[in-house]
């Protein structure tokens, strides 16, 4: 979430006439979300109750550029379909920026009817007049359906203090929740007996990564995959609107303890940013609340704000990632977050092709991999190939490129010749450094018309790359430079939920 400033607005009139001429892609994704129409941005409200994960969100529902922000609202039993419905919370005298949503299943609140929880929004009202941004609360009793205002909850007179993350802490038995003070590159946490009465608790930042302003907060606890049983540490993620690893927006995370009034870093954390994503495409990552299994599940709004009211994409501007699970793991002396697609994709495959040993040489060779939805893993031996790439070719001749560098362990995604120019802060090489170590490395690429999302290293490195070819089939081949190398293992499934509706 972040206000539109004229200078966006005027090169988005500029580049009004470069987009209308660009052979517009299908803007309906197989299995990522999108709306049916319109500007969308930040996931908010994400939690699960009724046996549904509500995914609420940024929407202008008069356009398909940032303005007039209201909550959207999709709901899915999988977290693969989603069913889009009405506005959940609409815009009135203040914009209803980013937050969150609770289950009151304690009726703190009083807002609880017949013995049923509410649903309870916590959001940043952001008032276009006097620039105030405060946080508000709205109840609903219908199951997200529709929301009763309450009002304001929190002021502090600021222009600049918003995206609140709330959550129940059990060990102190209240509400927390988690804030920007978004100029000043800082967390401000608070806490509440009732969701309506909020007390400052600490601060935190800044630190890792500064930019122009720091957005969309988040604070949970996991456990350590290889740590000693029952180990756990709490991770505090924060988005950043720019000097990402991109170039532009992104995300990134750090790692301590919370004991319900402050965030403490680790001890001996180290200074650099722990990045989120090494692609320019994954911003505003935030995370369920109840999800029923224990499962920590953050999605993110797959676009950079450098160019997002740009894309050429038509009647929807904006698409989430694939939902992630998230773990933790400790890497020698410091850390890193595991992230993995939610295994409810797997359903949605089609018959799953495996083939083995392909030779890659400099002359390209041709993948059986569905061009424009697919999630594919491949495990490469470089042999002595200096560089391995993977090419996805439209009809006109575009090119985006995945490969890996075996001397420099490197992998990346290449989009500098990905489709029609539309804006200059798009064409760009993205590269994520995996651990050190010889041999082979494995893949796992998740396509979808103009997205992909690629994760290494057991899920310790990804990539999100938005791309948008021109006209024609997307096909795939591989080759490489400086010698041969082999694709040992490669698995195949092509995803489409609408065809595996049917076939149920």
């Amino acid at each position: 979430m972040r206000l539109a400033s004229l200078f966006v607005v005027l090169c988005g009139m500029l580049t009004t006439v470069a987009a209308a001429q660009w052979p517009q892609p299908d803007p309906r994704p197989r299995y990522h979300f999108a709306p049916a129409r319109n500007w969308m941005n930040d996931p908010n409200g994400l939690v699960w109750y009724g046996g549904e994960y509500h995914l609420f969100y940024q929407y202008n529902p008069h356009g398909d550029r940032w303005g007039h922000m209201s909550w959207g609202h999709a709901v899915s039993r999988d977290l693969v379909t989603w069913e889009e419905l009405p506005l959940a919370i609409p815009e009135t005298d203040v914009m209803a920026f980013s937050g969150s949503a609770v289950v009151d299943r304690r009726n703190t609140s009083g807002f609880g009817r017949a013995g049923k929880p509410a649903m309870v929004a916590i959001y940043t009202g952001f008032d276009p007049v006097t620039k105030n941004q405060s946080q508000y609360a709205a109840y609903s009793n219908d199951r997200g359906r529709t929301f009763t205002p309450y009002g304001k909850v929190l002021d502090i007179g600021s222009s600049e203090f918003r995206d609140p993350k709330v959550f129940w802490h059990d060990d102190t038995h209240r509400w927390v929740m988690i804030a920007v003070r978004a100029i000043e590159n800082r967390a401000t946490i608070y806490t509440s007996p009732d969701l309506k009465h909020w007390t400052h608790a600490s601060d935190f930042g800044p630190a890792g990564a500064r930019g122009k302003n720091w957005e969309c907060p988040d604070l949970f606890e996991l456990p350590v995959a290889n740590g000693r049983p029952g180990e756990k540490r709490w991770v505090l993620s924060v988005s950043q609107g720019d000097n990402g690893p991109g170039g532009g927006s992104g995300g990134q995370w750090f790692v301590g303890s919370f004991d319900g009034t402050r965030f403490t870093l680790e001890p001996d954390w180290s200074g650099e940013p722990h990045w989120m994503d090494a692609g320019a495409d994954f911003y505003a990552a935030v995370s369920w609340n109840d999800v029923p299994d224990g499962r920590r599940i953050w999605i993110g709004w797959a676009n950079d704000w450098r160019y997002a009211n740009d894309i050429p994409t038509y009647p929807a501007r904006g698409l989430m990632t694939v939902p992630r699970v998230l773990s933790l793991r400790r890497d020698g002396s410091d850390w890193r977050v595991v992230q993995a697609p939610v295994r409810e994709l797997d359903s949605h495959h089609g018959p799953i092709r495996q083939i083995d040993h392909i030779r890659l040489t400099a002359t390209p060779t041709p993948l059986p991999l569905p061009g424009d939805s697919a999630d594919a893993t491949m495990t490469i031996d470089p042999l002595d190939a200096k560089q391995i790439v993977l090419t996805l070719s439209d009809a006109q001749g575009y090119q985006t490129l995945v490969g890996y560098t075996p001397a420099t362990r490197e992998v990346f995604i290449d989009r500098t010749r990905s489709g029609p120019h539309f804006h200059d802060a798009f064409a760009d090489r993205h590269v994520a450094r995996l651990p050190s170590g010889t041999g082979s490395v494995t893949l796992r690429l998740l396509i979808d018309r103009s997205i992909i999302e690629l994760y290494a290293a057991d899920g310790t490195r990804t990539i999100t790359d938005r791309f948008y070819p021109g006209k024609g089939p997307l096909t795939w081949a591989a080759s490489t430079t400086g010698g041969s190398a082999d694709i040992s293992r490669l698995s195949i499934a092509a995803i489409d939920p609408a065809a595996s509706a049917r076939r149920q």
